[in-house]
């Protein structure tokens, strides 16, 4: 077993390296599909949200363990990166990578986010009551961008935010391993970046509007960039179609279900 525990989390090492062992029947399932996720408590009272990834197939076991490094190891470092940057993700506490010769299991561990709301919630409703939360969002993305951070799964569920007592809104962008980190993205793969999120028309105008602003980029222009892209991803042709596919009546439904939408 290797694990790497960052410098704030060194007095919870021990028992970090019991994650392995006591990982099945500890803490409470939050997520349960391709990889899972639980909310384990600390000796010290510190609650953790630790993820378990999925264990790799035969040929992704010799490639994360000879010539890439694991998706654990990317989230951690990530993490890290992005908290020097003052970008909002859940605090990096430690990975551990399991195995002999090759990758069996690895865990990421963070601090569990106590957020309580994702993007998902722009389906079903217009922007009405979310302004500050689109243009706060708008302003995290613009900064995220111009330092050079491009989150490559910025899909709803990945974005967290709830609201601090004054009324201001917190994020946290999550599922980081995908991530590119380098020079400042420029405004077309920008505003690509928007594709996988849920809304409707008014959401996808908004955002563009404070994004634009945020950047310091022509509107018309960044707003037609977000949007082809949006509704390229999302195989919306007419505004027909947004309700189709982001609406949440019964009838609505059952026609989105034939609609399909590009990886």
């Amino acid at each position: 077993m290797k694990i790497v525990v960052s410098e704030t989390y060194q007095h919870m090492r021990g028992w970090l390296e019991t994650i392995p062992t006591i990982f099945h029947h500890t803490g409470e399932i939050i997520y349960n599909a391709r990889n899972q996720i639980r909310v384990i408590q600390a000796p010290d009272g510190t609650l953790l949200n630790v993820k378990r990834y999925h264990r790799p197939s035969m040929f992704n076991r010799i490639v994360y363990s000879t010539l890439r490094p694991s998706k654990a190891y990317r989230a951690y470092s990530n993490a890290m990166l992005l908290q020097q940057k003052n970008i909002p993700t859940p605090t990096a506490v430690a990975y551990i990578l399991c195995g002999t010769k090759l990758l069996k299991e690895s865990y990421l561990i963070t601090l569990q986010e106590s957020l309580t709301h994702t993007f998902y919630e722009f389906r079903y409703h217009s922007v009405k009551g979310y302004e500050s939360v689109i243009r706060d969002f708008a302003i995290q993305s613009a900064n995220m961008h111009a330092q050079g951070v491009l989150h490559k799964d910025f899909s709803p569920g990945n974005i967290l935010f709830d609201y601090n007592p004054d009324g201001s809104v917190r994020f946290s962008f999550v599922d980081i391993n995908r991530m590119y980190i380098g020079k400042e993205v420029g405004m077309k793969e920008s505003c690509k970046n928007f594709c996988r999120l849920w809304g409707h028309a008014d959401f996808i105008e908004l955002l563009s509007m404070e994004y634009a602003k945020a950047r310091g980029w022509d509107k018309k222009t960044v707003y037609q960039l977000i949007n082809h892209y949006w509704r390229r991803f999302w195989h919306i042709k007419t505004d027909v179609d947004i309700d189709l596919v982001f609406d949440n009546t019964p009838r609505a439904s059952v026609k989105a279900s034939g609609l399909r939408h590009k990886k």
